[in-house]
């Protein structure tokens, strides 16, 4: 969260420099002047957080997480990504909630939903903890919700791929099954790609064994938001 934050302020610095300087920006009023620093370092910022996350792993999620409107309605945006990101917080503790760029990374390991083993069936737990997970996404109804499913090295690559790939599935279909709309996610599933620890010890094979969501605004919140930021 550090380095997203040093990379923003930078971004901001040294696009604005370079807007104070122009004599069409001299003559607008401060919001325009904001608008305007927000449109372009928006675009410059989405390339640098793409990059960032894809480097530390995650390239796909982080192409997904990238992307950001910028400006005023970026900043409506990443004020409603900012309270839900605190909601996961409070509804699992456990979670790995990290705000990038105007969306929400969301990484729930083997202790908050597991599957049987060499299965994608949920288990009782994990059931419960994406219990607490369905108030939330109820309660923000415009974003958009990609699940990845990752596993450890173990065993064959092809079977992971496809193992994954089953319980990403599955996660979808119990938080559909909730009540939540079926066309807000997207599934994709990792298998052995992007470990976030090292598969030469149990702790970090359990690590690998997770679920991921990156949560961005829909077309819908980015539409509202453009509204009330006068665009």
């Amino acid at each position: 969260m550090k380095k997203i934050t040093i990379y923003t302020l930078a971004a901001v610095f040294m696009i604005g420099s370079v807007f104070i300087s122009c004599e069409s920006v001299k003559n607008a009023n401060n919001t325009q002047k904001g608008a305007g620093i927000g449109a372009v370092a928006g675009a410059v910022l989405g390339g640098v957080l793409g990059n960032n996350i894809g480097k530390g792993g995650n390239g796909a999620l982080g192409a997904v997480l990238g992307g950001v409107v910028g400006g005023v309605a970026g900043g409506v945006i990443g004020n409603k990504m900012d309270k839900q990101a605190r909601e996961i917080e409070q509804a699992i503790p456990g979670a790995e909630v990290e705000r990038v760029g105007e969306g929400i990374k969301l990484v729930l390991g083997e202790n908050a939903v597991r599957f049987d083993t060499n299965k994608s069936t949920l288990t009782a737990a994990a059931k419960a903890n994406l219990d607490k997970l369905v108030p939330v996404f109820q309660s923000y109804p415009d974003t958009d919700i990609v699940i990845y499913g990752y596993t450890d090295n173990t065993g064959k690559a092809e079977y992971n791929l496809t193992l994954s790939e089953q319980r990403a599935a599955s996660v979808k279909s119990y938080l559909a099954g909730k009540g939540l709309s079926g066309n807000r996610f997207k599934t994709s599933g990792m298998g052995i790609a992007d470990p976030i620890a090292t598969n030469d010890t149990p702790d970090g094979r359990s690590k690998n064994r997770r679920v991921e969501f990156a949560i961005t605004a829909n077309d819908k919140m980015v539409q509202d938001a453009k509204k009330q930021a006068g665009n």
